[in-house]
């Protein structure tokens, strides 16, 4: 069954309803795409704490290095279009299997790697798989929850949140060993993801009989020509490119050994899990979804600006960094949030167009950054980090009028 289309009014018996259900009162499917989404992002943040040791072993480059993020989310943000018309055909539960099957299968191939070259296209194939799986949580987190689409969302980034923060912690572990070892942790993860959504999740997501809706791969271009969810999916893409600044670079300038790195991204993520499920939604309630945004946004360029200033001293980088987990853990709910309304598409179709944009900016900025780095000095990165989320403020102002009606939907109105 096609995912319920934008939300205006919610009937009376509807609310009613919804309120009956708690954050952590769901479906057992429900909860089984939540511990796959956590072991999906364990993936991305295993490899951060070993991208120092990788690029001494394999006598890379920052740069080069940095394009193990950048093959990453360039895959991932094209794989994004055609998220929707696979699912559509093979069922949500099948996607999300493929997904996790095709990380799971790079990531053994990627331990046993003998150049940067080979692991960045294997990063490449890593970000096919991650696609397949990020898009279509999403969209099964919101179609199978009993809560509704704001506690299904915040469940979501809370999966993310744990995901990153634990997994930069078990890469930093292994990373001590050997380099090699995170990548095998992650296929060993993803086997254990696999297992239970076979298990647990079941065949049939939807209760209908009625034939499966397949969606055009066409659709995520079309919904683009929604201003309000082009304005956000921009918005996504420049201030990922602080997000990834931090995610690729960061590590070389706070001069700690792996297990070092792995511990100052636990606390980075542990504020994201937190901030995504306690405070975004009080700041969304006190504030409104754009100006809380905005707050967020402005806090993140500042971060990163300090960062700048202070690249040669690694305790307010680290500082800074760990700081900026709490306020991406506010945004990163606030605006997946606001995506899920911002046009009359279905959800996964608008979660696709907004993933595209969103890992097209995460897809710049780790080589970018390596590359200002090299050239200039390494200041350079977080100042240019800094004035990319400055210039997605300036987005939100821009097109307010196209973007407005989302408080409005925040307040039943």
């Amino acid at each position: 069954m096609a995912l319920a289309n934008k939300t205006t009014t919610l009937a009376p018996e509807t609310v009613l309803e919804e309120s009956k259900h708690g954050l952590f009162h769901q479906p057992i499917a429900v909860w089984a795409v939540f511990f796959a989404s956590i072991t999906a992002f364990m993936g991305m943040g295993l490899v951060n704490p070993v991208l120092p040791t990788i690029a001494d072993n394999l006598e890379a480059s920052k740069s080069e290095v940095t394009l193990l993020f950048t093959s990453y989310n360039a895959v991932m943000a094209f794989a994004m279009l055609i998220t929707g018309a696979i699912s559509s055909r093979i069922g949500q539960k099948g996607t999300l299997m493929l997904g996790i099957a095709v990380i799971a299968t790079v990531a053994g191939f990627a331990s046993q790697a003998d150049s940067i070259w080979t692991l960045v296209a294997l990063r490449g194939g890593w970000g096919l798989g991650n696609a397949l799986f990020v898009a279509t949580a999403l969209a099964a987190i919101v179609s199978l929850s009993s809560g509704g689409t704001a506690k299904a969302i915040i469940l979501y980034e809370a999966a993310v949140g744990l995901g990153i923060s634990i997994g930069p912690l078990l890469g930093g572990t292994l990373g001590s060993i050997t380099w090699r070892a995170p990548f095998m942790g992650v296929a060993t993860i993803m086997v254990i993801a696999f297992l239970v959504l076979l298990f647990l999740m079941p065949k049939p997501v939807t209760t209908t009989t009625a034939p499966r809706q397949k969606i055009s791969l066409l659709a995520p271009f079309q919904a683009m020509k929604h201003r309000s969810l082009l304005t956000l999916g921009i918005v996504a893409a420049l201030y990922n490119v602080g997000f990834f600044t931090i995610m690729a670079y960061a590590p070389f300038v706070m001069k700690l050994p792996a297990q070092g790195l792995g511990f100052v991204f636990l606390g980075w993520g542990m504020l994201l899990a937190i901030t995504s499920v306690l405070t975004a939604p009080k700041l969304k309630q006190w504030l409104g979804t754009i100006k809380a945004m905005v707050l967020m946004l402005l806090l993140f360029a500042v971060l990163l600006l300090l960062m700048g200033i202070f690249t040669e001293t690694p305790a307010v980088v680290i500082v800074c960094v760990i700081l900026a987990g709490a306020v991406l853990g506010n945004n990163n709910t606030l605006i997946t949030t606001a995506v899920m309304d911002a046009a009359p598409v279905e959800r996964s179709t608008a979660s696709a167009a907004y993933s595209f944009l969103r890992f097209l900016g995460a897809a710049i900025a780790p080589f970018m950054a390596g590359k200002l780095a090299e050239i200039f000095n390494a200041n350079l990165p977080f100042y240019v980090g800094s004035g990319f989320v400055l210039l997605s403020v300036v987005i939100i102002g821009v097109n307010l009028k196209h973007i407005r009606h989302i408080d409005t939907i925040d307040s039943g109105h």
